[in-house]
This record gives structure tokens, C-alpha cells and sequence, in this order.
């Protein structure tokens, strides 16, 4: 993995070293004050640059244009919500989307199957473990956001996301996200309310540089992707792992997300 990850600076390959734990305590602090850590420069400027031009003509020839409008939940109902009520405003996505069976032998999937790589995500995030998923459409996608798309509001189902930017805009794309938003036990609809009206004063944005791996708690942190200006286009990469082995979505799920069964 040397070629593809800069271990000097990031030394997955030694678990349990000093420089691992030191690396895994300062992942675990920034996670723990911004709700994120990023490693910039985690994938090699080359190597980066090669997997977002190979992934180019594989977008225009099989990508599925993800174009729904959706409330921050992405459910049709909240029970506790009348229909009307502003948390439940809708938002549109738009993005090209590639899945894991589209891509065999990228560079970022052998980074996906690498175990050094999924135990120390686990370490920053004090699990046991993490899992590679066995859906081979939702386990690693790729998407594109060209100029006037983005990805909007929501929370993830995931309490953490781990994503690789591959490729940056010239403008726009921005990563937008209001930490803690809710809890497991306050849905916080209110403050729902008051981030999609664009009033809360807590909302935060970072521009992220190609090759940065970057993992955030996205379950109870709303987040966005403001539209790309120019042209180009904003690629990256979203792995998804589990604490449990065999994850898998639904056939509604897949269609819903990628406009496919598999």
C-alpha cells in the first residue's frame, strides 16, 4: 500500500506502534471537538490524480444520475411531524453516482479491502471492529457533482462516514455540517428547522484538498455539499463499513440510491 498511501505520514501498516497510537489519539481528539478528523495528503497526489481520470469515461458510459428531491431524512413521513412542518422542507440532490461493481480494480477499492485500513478507523471510533459490507453496489461509491449540482441536506444512517476526495472544483463544493445537531434521545426538530432556513449560527463549512481522507459522525450531524461552480467536476469516494459482517441493503434501498437491484 506504500505506493497508494503516504505511510511515513500515516502509518496504518504499524498497529499498535507508537506512531499508530499517536496518530489514532489525535484522530479520537478531533473527533471528539469537531465531530471529524481529516488526513490531508492520505492518498499520494499521483495516485489520487490517476483514480479520478480512470473513473472519468466510466461515469459518462454507466453512472446513475441520482436527481431526487428528499427531506433531510430522506422519509416520506415523520410520525411525530405534520406534513407541513418546516424540518420536513424539501431539498434537492443531484450527483452521478458509480458503484463498487462498476469500478473493479480501482485503486480505491483495493484501499477498502485493505484490514489495516478498516482497523484503524475502528480504533479512532472505539469499536471492536468494523466490516466490509457484502452489497457490492452500496459498499464503495463514487460520485461526481458537476457544475450546479450538490448533495444536500441530511443526516447519514451510519453513526460515522469515511470519504476520499479525489477530485476538487474549481469553486463551490463546499462541506457544509452543524455538529450534534440531534441526539438519540432529542430529534431537535426545531433546530432542524432553523439550519434549513439557513439561521443557525453554529453551521460550519470546509473546502477539503484531493487526497484528503476525511471521516465524520454523520448520524447526528446534518451535512452538505454546496453546487459545484465551473468546470470542474468535485469526485469522491464514500466507504461504508459496519460493526457487524454481511450488511446489506434492501432491494428498495438499492433502487432508491442507485436505480438498480444487485
Amino acid at each position: 500500500m506504500r505506493d497508494m498511501i503516504d505511510l511515513d505520514r500515516y502509518p496504518l501498516d504499524q498497529s499498535g506502534s507508537p506512531a499508530w497510537l499517536a496518530l489514532v489519539a489525535q484522530a479520537k481528539a478531533d473527533l471528539a471537538r469537531d465531530g471529524m478528523f481529516n488526513l490531508e495528503g492520505f492518498l499520494r497526489p499521483l495516485v489520487t490524480a490517476e483514480a479520478a481520470e480512470s473513473l472519468a469515461p466510466v461515469f459518462d458510459r454507466e453512472a446513475f444520475v441520482h436527481a431526487r428531491k428528499h427531506n433531510i431524512y430522506f422519509r416520506k413521513s415523520i410520525p411525530e411531524l405534520t406534513p407541513d412542518h418546516p424540518a420536513l422542507h424539501e431539498v434537492e440532490t443531484i450527483n452521478r453516482t458509480l458503484c463498487a461493481d462498476q469500478i473493479a480494480g480501482n485503486t480505491i477499492l483495493r484501499l477498502y479491502e485493505w484490514e489495516p485500513f478498516a482497523a484503524f478507523l475502528a480504533a479512532t471510533m472505539d469499536k471492536p471492529a468494523l466490516y466490509t459490507m457484502d452489497d457490492r453496489l452500496a459498499c464503495v461509491n463514487v460520485m461526481d457533482y458537476a457544475t450546479g449540482q450538490g448533495l444536500n441536506w441530511h443526516f447519514d444512517r451510519s453513526e460515522f462516514t469515511t470519504t476520499l476526495l479525489l477530485q476538487a472544483p474549481d469553486a463551490g463544493g463546499l462541506f457544509e455540517y452543524r455538529s450534534d445537531l440531534r441526539t438519540s434521545d432529542n430529534p431537535n426538530y426545531d433546530g432542524v428547522a432553523k439550519l434549513l432556513r439557513g439561521e443557525d449560527p453554529e453551521l460550519k463549512a470546509i473546502t477539503l484538498s484531493p487526497g484528503t481522507l476525511n471521516v465524520f459522525r454523520g448520524k447526528n450531524t446534518a451535512h452538505r455539499v454546496t453546487p459545484v461552480e465551473g468546470p470542474t467536476d468535485r469526485i469522491i469516494a464514500v466507504f461504508s463499513y459496519y460493526e457487524r459482517p454481511g450488511v446489506k441493503f434492501t432491494p428498495e434501498e438499492q433502487k432508491g440510491f442507485y436505480g438498480r437491484v444487485g
